[in-house]
This record gives C-alpha cells, structure tokens and sequence, in this order.
C-alpha cells in the first residue's frame, strides 16, 4: 500500500477540518472533490475572480449529500484579513490554492498579481497562525526557478525571476520561511509544474495551454504555438496535484516539513508532441482534428525548457505520481468534451 493510499485510509477513519483558498477555481475544486469523497470536514474561500460557480455545482453533483452538507463556503476575499480570519477559525489543515496565476496577466497587470499573491497570501499566513492550524500547504510555482538552466530542476537550485509572477510565488516561499522559523508554523510549499485537468478553464485570455487548445480543436479552430514548439514542459496531471497536498498536509515526518518541493512527473512534453497527443485523444473519442499549429513569436516571460526532479518528495514525503501526460489526457477528454457542449 502507497503512502497515500495510507493517508487517505487514516483520514476517514479519523476526519479533519481542511480550509481549501481558491476552492472554486481547477486545483481547489479538485482538493475539494477528494476531501469530500473522504468524507472530511471542508470550509471553502473564494472571490470568484478566476474561480466558477459552475465547479462547486459539479463537485456537488459528484458527492452525496452527506457528503456536501461537510462542506462551508465562504465568499471572500484573501486580500481582506479578516476574510482570512474567518475562514480559518477551528481548520486543522489549510491548502492555501488562491492566487492570480499567469505570466502574461502578471507582465500585464503587476499591481493586481502583487496584491492577491504577495498581501493576500499574507495575511492567509497570519491568520493561519493566529488559528493555530496544523500545517499551511501552499501552491509555490515552478517558475521561481527563473534563467536557472540546469535540468531537471532541483529545488535547491533558482536562478532570477523572469516576471512579476515568477517575483510573487518567490516572495511566497521567503514568507513561508520566515514564519515557520519565526512563529513555528508547519509550511510546505508545492512548486507546481504545468497542472491539468477537468475543471481547468479553457475560456478567458490567460487560459493554460492543454485546456485551451483542447477547446480550439473540439471547436475546429486554429491552435496557435509560440516559438518553433520544441519548447517543453513537465506536465502534471491533476490527481498527482491533490496526492501531493494532502501528503505534504498531513505528514508526520520533522524532516519534511518546512520545505519547498517540486509537484510534477519528471518528465518533459514538447508543445509538438502535446499538439499531437490532444489530436489522438480527440479521435479516441470520435472527433477528428486535421489542421496543422500555427506557429508565431515566442511569448515573453516564457522559460524554455521546464523538468523536475521529483527525488526530494518522493524520499521525504512518499509521493509516487500516477499519471503521466498521455494518462492525464485521456482521462480528461470526456469532461473537455462535455465541457464544449
């Protein structure tokens, strides 16, 4: 039996109270999925920025009612602490997921990505302090890693920023430091790498690459790639993203707490080779799509070459990702799918 598969066990036969930030939007809504399905106490924040309504509903449509009545929403705000307060009072656990994500929104819009994910995850840590919760799981970024070059990534090793978000989810980690060592807060943040999934928005300008180009082919439109598409990237199927929160949550070792861990596969997906694999699902599933990318400039702020070594959580916190791309795509098509209609 996996590590998780023991966690998983131990939390329904013991329930915990989870505060799951951002809980409307693709990973948070995913968390929520899971801790329900574990019969877990969960209390939801959520402004409804980039999150959806339409994700609460689904997830309900997918527990019982037993299940759904374990689970307390509030609409808020992170940047308003006593939101934060709020919604931390009597949780043991906090998976803190609520952020502005994107480069170009970042490059875009600086004051907005500083405000939600610089003063808002602030005050989520002061209030999580303040509450006296077990453990704070923090969504980090793999773009802290910056114009470091080396692959695969190694958690020890970042280079500069390349944008104003990569800045935040940097500045993230330092405050994440300094309150465990400061206030003896359990933290753990997870370097996502290229999430995916149901539930990830494939509308909206700022949309990440497998939901949108899944829409555009469903759609029958053109699928635009930056630069020559041999720029790659370490994708990561959405369960692995919730195996890993609920790891680092909830575990017992010293040594694996306060610390930054990549959360990804370990391998590497070129953009060609992601166009095709999307092609091969949809046909899988009775659409054909017969045009070729169109390929424009490389987009600014972009890294070229994204891999992590996934050694550290692997040995510290007994994470073994289940999914590679080709898996996680084809469990995702029929909700893509659906999703167009």
């Amino acid at each position: 039996m996996s590590q998780y598969q023991t966690v998983c066990e131990q939390l329904q036969q013991a329930p915990k109270t989870w505060l799951i930030t951002g809980v409307a939007g693709f990973i948070g809504s995913n968390l929520l999925e899971t801790l329900l399905k574990l019969n877990q106490n969960v209390v939801g924040l959520d402004n409804f920025a980039t999150g959806h309504q339409h994700n609460l509903d689904e997830v309900q449509n997918l527990v019982s009612a037993e299940q759904w009545a374990n689970f307390k929403f509030y609409e808020g705000d992170i940047r308003n602490l006593e939101d934060c307060q709020k919604a931390c009072a009597n949780v043991d656990y906090v998976l803190h997921q609520a952020a502005l994500g994107s480069v170009p929104r970042s490059i875009a819009d600086p004051i907005t990505t500083n405000a939600a994910n610089i003063t808002g995850f602030l005050n989520m840590l002061t209030a999580a302090r303040d509450a006296e919760v077990k453990s704070f799981t923090y969504a980090a970024s793999s773009s802290t890693y910056g114009d470091h070059p080396a692959l695969p990534k190694v958690e020890e090793n970042i280079g500069n920023p390349l944008s104003p978000y990569a800045v935040t989810k940097y500045v993230n980690e330092l405050y994440a430091d300094v309150f465990a060592r400061t206030y003896g807060l359990k933290t753990i943040g997870l370097r996502y790498f290229n999430v995916f999934g149901k539930r990830q928005d494939p509308n909206g300008a700022y949309a990440a690459v497998i939901p949108k180009w899944t829409a555009a082919m469903i759609a029958g439109d053109d699928v635009f790639i930056n630069g020559d598409g041999e720029t790659s990237r370490d994708f990561c199927f959405i369960e692995n993203t919730v195996q890993a929160n609920i790891l680092a949550a909830t575990t017992q070792n010293e040594e694996a707490k306060n610390q930054v861990y990549n959360v990804a596969v370990g391998d590497r997906t070129t953009l060609n080779d992601l166009f095709n694999a999307i092609k091969v699902a949809l046909n899988e599933n009775g659409m054909e799509y017969n045009k070729q990318p169109v390929y424009r400039e490389f987009r600014v702020g972009d890294v070229r070459h994204s891999q992590a070594s996934v050694e550290k959580i692997k040995s510290l916190l007994g994470y073994q990702p289940q999914f590679v791309i080709t898996q996680g795509i084809d469990q995702a098509m029929p909700w893509y799918i659906n999703f167009s209609k």
